[in-house]
């Protein structure tokens, strides 16, 4: 199986062994279903096919069921679409979900070509500054290493 969380949610110890439905709670319908394709096909539907927050939510899913091949692909999709706009928000969800490519192609972007002023502008950061606040330190991190190459 491609998935051990579910692996061991159907066949392991914990496992009721009469019953064979597993609950899914917090996820959308259609999140739910390329998941499952992935489990099944072992592919995601084309990038021109999928917008920003699908894949964003398929990411977390990913993350939630151990899904690590999935996890991977999700996080170079997204690394592929960085905009001032989303790479404060993009960021805290690599921080909360362990993506570390992610997270550093997020910090590259946000230091590189003076796009700092504008990302603290947007919606997204104040997000960033609460829900993850050590990120701030490892951008400021970034930028004095930048600084001193």
């Amino acid at each position: 199986m491609r998935s051990p969380v579910f692996k061991a949610e159907l066949y392991g110890p914990m496992g009721n062994r009469t019953e064979r439905n597993i609950t899914v709670e917090d996820m959308q319908p259609a999140v739910f279903k390329e998941l499952l394709r992935f489990i099944y096909k072992d592919s995601l539907p084309s990038v021109d096919n999928l917008d920003d927050d699908m894949v964003k939510h398929l990411l977390v899913a990913a993350d939630r069921y151990a899904m690590e091949r999935m996890k991977m692909i999700c996080e170079g999709i997204l690394c592929r679409s960085l905009r001032v706009e989303t790479v404060a928000t993009t960021l805290a969800l690599a921080d909360q979900h362990h993506c570390s490519r992610l997270k550093e192609a997020c910090i590259e972007f946000i230091i590189s070509s003076n796009r700092m002023a504008a990302v603290v502008a947007s919606q997204g950061y104040a997000h960033l500054k609460t829900s993850c606040p050590a990120v701030l330190g490892d951008i400021l991190e970034s930028v004095t290493k930048s600084r001193t190459v």
